[in-house]
C-alpha cells in the first residue's frame, strides 16, 4: 500500500485551492503522508513545473506523485496516471510530467483517468487537482491499482516536452535557459561537465554570449562568492550551470526568459 502523496501545482497560496486538495486526500486516505513539492509555480508555466519535479523525483519516496499545472484544464487534453520506476504519476497529458517520468527511468504503463466512479462529485471543469487527481491519489494509496482508473493506451501517446540540450562545438558549449527560481536565477541545459570538457575549472572567467551580446563571467562555487550586485555563474545543487546575481535578479538584469539561447566558453 503507498503511503506518500507528493503534489506540485501552480495554485499559489494566497487561496484555498491547496487546503482543499489536502482535505480531500486526507478524507480518503488519512494515513497518508503528503509532501508539498511547489504551489508557487508561474500560472499555466507547464514548464517551469515540469523542471522543478523532475529535479526533485530523486529526493522523493516512491509513491503517488500529482502535476497540476494545466492551462488546458476543461479542454480535450486527458488526464493520465502513469507508471514509472516503482511511482505513479498522474495529472494532465500536457507534458508536464513527461522529465519526471524520464528522470524515473521511463514509463511502463500509461492509462487514462476516466473511470468517474473514483472522483469527487459533482466534478468541476476548472479544478481536476480537488476533484479528480486528489481522490484517484487517496484510493492508490489505500490499495486501487491504476489499471483500474481507465483504459491503457500506447506510451508513444504520452506527451513529452522537448528535452532541454546543449551542444559542445568549436570550443564552446550552447545551451538554453530551463528555468528562472524566485531569486532570478537562471539555470541553464548547460552540465557542469559540459564546462569541465572544455577545461573549465572554479576560479575561471568564462565568455558568455546571449543572442549579439558578448559578457565575461566569473565562474565560481556560489554566488556569495562575489559582491553583491555583481553576475556570476556556477554549477547549482542539480549539477546545471546557473547564471546569478549575488543579492539580485539575473533574469531581470540580462533578459533571460525560459527558452533563451546561451553559448559559454572558456577565456583565455
Amino acid at each position: 500500500m503507498t503511503q506518500v502523496i507528493t503534489l506540485l501545482t501552480d495554485y499559489g497560496l494566497e487561496d484555498g485551492y491547496v487546503a482543499a486538495c489536502h482535505g480531500v486526500i486526507a478524507g480518503i486516505a488519512p494515513e497518508a503522508r503528503v509532501i508539498d513539492v511547489c504551489h508557487l509555480v508561474p500560472s499555466g508555466d507547464v514548464r517551469r513545473g515540469a523542471a522543478i519535479l523532475a529535479q526533485t523525483i530523486p529526493y522523493l519516496p516512491k509513491g503517488v506523485h500529482i502535476g497540476a499545472v494545466d492551462p488546458g484544464a476543461g479542454g480535450a487534453r486527458r488526464a493520465v496516471a502513469v507508471e514509472a520506476g516503482g511511482r505513479i504519476f498522474i495529472g494532465p497529458d500536457n507534458g508536464l510530467l513527461s522529465w519526471a517520468i524520464h528522470a524515473s527511468g521511463g514509463a511502463r504503463a500509461a492509462y487514462e483517468i476516466c473511470n468517474e466512479e473514483y472522483f469527487l462529485h459533482p466534478v468541476s471543469p476548472t479544478f481536476h487537482g480537488r476533484d479528480v487527481y486528489s481522490p484517484v491519489a487517496g484510493r492508490l494509496c489505500c490499495g486501487l491499482r491504476a489499471a483500474d482508473l481507465g483504459p491503457a493506451f500506447p506510451l508513444g501517446r504520452l506527451v513529452s516536452l522537448p528535452e532541454p540540450t546543449s551542444v559542445i562545438r568549436e570550443g564552446s558549449v550552447e545551451g538554453e535557459v530551463v528555468s528562472v527560481d524566485r531569486y532570478g536565477n537562471t539555470q541553464l541545459s548547460i552540465a557542469a561537465g559540459d564546462l569541465a570538457a572544455l577545461g573549465v575549472r572554479t576560479g575561471d572567467t568564462l565568455g558568455v554570449r546571449l543572442g549579439r551580446r558578448q559578457l565575461s563571467m566569473p565562474f565560481r562555487e556560489t554566488y556569495a562568492a562575489v559582491p553583491p550586485g555583481e553576475l556570476v555563474a556556477f554549477a547549482d545543487s542539480a549539477g546545471l550551470i546557473a547564471i546569478a546575481v549575488n543579492a539580485g535578479d539575473a533574469a531581470q538584469r540580462l533578459g533571460l526568459p525560459p527558452g533563451a539561447h546561451v553559448r559559454l566558453s572558456p577565456t583565455p
